[in-house]
């Protein structure tokens, strides 16, 4: 024991570390708080990452259903017009890109119309590399907005529409309808045609990761004609499920599968069809996170109408559905 040197009567202890068993005790505590400390870091980071993915489909998928119920809830508008459209009278030049030949792009009388799990547009607007899975969905109807007379584009499609009769007819034949079209007042709405589909990639077919994707072929104004293109409405939507509403003969309304209704999807303006007693639209999406979680495996079994959807994967996913009342058919 030290004695103070001034204060030689007062004992100090003696100084002394910790022993080993100390210092091992000390250690292990603070192994298990550092542990405890990063699991749950771990598991803030992966809690966040699932809250960010689940946001990202419920994003996409809300706004691809969006697009899809706000054009079908304008499918088959015409304007003023309340009669079937009339014969076209005056010459339209080649579309390009069209989706299944003459008549296709301007048949505003089908407001509607689908195909079943399959590509019929492979030959023209749809390559099949274009093309992944699910059905095809045709909607047409004029814009909601008139284009005043004078800003007409000459390669772009139009529906001149006055109370008894309507007529589409391009840009540059604006002159020459008019010696046939003398009913007033008319107005001209650029005629809109979308054919909805599934793509197996987003951006191109090159991607790595591809990507699936809500694609669109739309019509537009070509440099030297009408043109029909490709645009891209939602990314990371995997599948689609189309259903058509009819009536049945006790007044109810029944779904059906669109190779159960009849008519192609260039049935001359004039001739009736299935197409024409189509009352509602229901409509399935599968969307998927964009990346693999790690740690996460989806062996889940999504039902989009009467088709079963099985995966076994690292992809959060989320279905999506919705009825449209058709107005305007």
């Amino acid at each position: 024991m030290k004695i103070d040197s001034l204060h030689p009567w007062v004992a100090r202890p003696r100084e002394r570390g910790f022993t080993l068993i100390e210092l091992m005790v000390a250690s292990t505590i603070a192994m298990f708080m550092l542990i405890g400390v990063s699991q749950l870091y771990l598991s803030s980071l992966s809690s966040e990452k699932t809250t960010a993915s689940a946001s990202e489909i419920t994003t996409n998928g809300r706004y691809a259903i969006e697009v899809l119920r706000h054009d079908l809830l304008h499918a088959g508008y015409r304007g003023i017009t309340w009669a079937q459209p009339s014969a076209i009278s005056t010459t339209i030049g080649t579309i390009t890109g069209e989706c299944m030949g003459t008549g296709f792009a301007t048949n505003l009388r089908q407001g509607v119309w689908g195909a079943n799990d399959a590509n019929p547009f492979s030959a023209t607007c749809i390559p099949n590399a274009n093309f992944s899975t699910g059905d095809v969905l045709v909607v047409r109807h004029a814009a909601l907005a008139a284009t005043a007379t004078a800003n007409l584009n000459a390669n772009t499609l139009y529906f001149r529409s006055a109370y008894e009769r309507g007529e589409v007819f391009q840009g540059s034949q604006k002159t020459a309808l008019a010696t046939t079209f003398t009913q007033a007042p008319s107005f001209d709405y650029a005629l809109e045609t979308k054919v909805y589909y599934i793509s197996p990639f987003t951006d191109s077919s090159t991607e790595t990761p591809r990507v699936p994707a809500l694609y669109r072929v739309v019509t537009g104004a070509g440099s030297s004609s009408p043109k029909m293109s490709a645009e891209l409405v939602a990314s990371n939507v995997e599948d689609m499920q189309v259903r058509y509403g009819r009536l049945t003969t006790d007044m109810n309304t029944q779904f059906y599968p669109a190779n159960t209704v009849s008519a192609t999807a260039t049935g001359t303006t004039t001739t009736p069809s299935e197409w024409d007693s189509v009352n509602s639209v229901r409509i399935w999406i599968l969307v998927r996170s964009a990346k693999p979680e790690p740690g996460y495996t989806n062996t889940s079994a999504y039902t989009l109408g009467d088709k079963t959807v099985t995966v076994n994967d690292g992809y959060r996913r989320e279905l999506f559905s919705t009825v449209v009342q058709l107005r305007n058919l």
